[in-house]
């Protein structure tokens, strides 16, 4: 409840235009650090006091990561809420490995949080990795569900990774069954190969993981041409 009225006091400040009157404050190496580690500590109110005066919610670390991105890998998910309030705020911003908030909250599998960002604009569809291939390969609780929000939202089923990877390889080996059936039901393309000539049929028979392989090979067969026909 009182994490509740701070923040709702404090999109009042930001809706005052108190925030959003204030210059942004230099990016000095103590004010870095110690909004990081409030970050880390998921010490939301820290966040919030820093937010006020001024400091850039952009801002990235030594490692290249920003506050909203390290905040979902700590899950320090109070934070992440008042991040989410600061104006100026990018939701595409990507960490050095090119991880954007959207595709953290995949891999962790927040269905909730994957909702508000879609409604705030994040980009569902991106080169290279995608949100997609996160909740593909997650294997948690609402991993499905996310996978099938994004789908939802005209996210590329057979999106390729660097490697030339899709979503249905990833899920093949580290995902479930329901994962890989939704995936195939939507029309992922199971005859689609990587750069090292791998199908998901591949990647599941890699992890031994028989039961997939079995699954995988029933849909080639029944996508393969009949005789004399194309």
């Amino acid at each position: 409840m009182r994490r509740r009225q701070a923040l709702q006091r404090m999109a009042a400040r930001l809706a005052g235009g108190v925030l959003v009157a204030l210059p942004m404050l230099p990016a000095r190496a103590d004010a870095t650090s110690e909004f990081f580690t409030a970050v880390v500590r998921d010490q939301y109110r820290d966040v919030m006091t820093w937010l006020l005066r001024g400091f850039n919610p952009n801002t990235p670390d030594e490692r290249g990561r920003t506050g909203l991105t390290l905040a979902m890998r700590q899950e320090s998910w109070r934070v992440v809420d008042t991040l989410l309030l600061a104006p100026g705020i990018d939701l595409n911003l990507a960490n050095r490995q090119g991880e954007t908030p959207l595709m953290m909250a995949a891999i962790k599998g927040n269905l909730e949080l994957v909702q508000k960002l879609v409604e705030r604009g994040a980009d569902i569809n991106r080169e290279g990795w995608a949100p997609l291939h996160y909740a593909a390969s997650a294997g948690l609780e609402h991993s499905v569900a996310i996978a099938s929000y994004l789908l939802e939202h005209s996210a590329y089923i057979d999106a390729a990774s660097p490697n030339g990877s899709t979503p249905l390889m990833l899920a093949a080996q580290y995902s479930s069954e329901a994962m890989v059936k939704l995936l195939l039901e939507e029309g992922a393309d199971v005859s689609l190969r990587n750069q090292q000539g791998q199908t998901a049929v591949d990647f599941a028979r890699r992890s031994d993981r028989d039961f997939m392989v079995q699954l995988l090979s029933t849909a080639v067969r029944a996508n393969r041409p009949a005789k004399g026909k194309w």
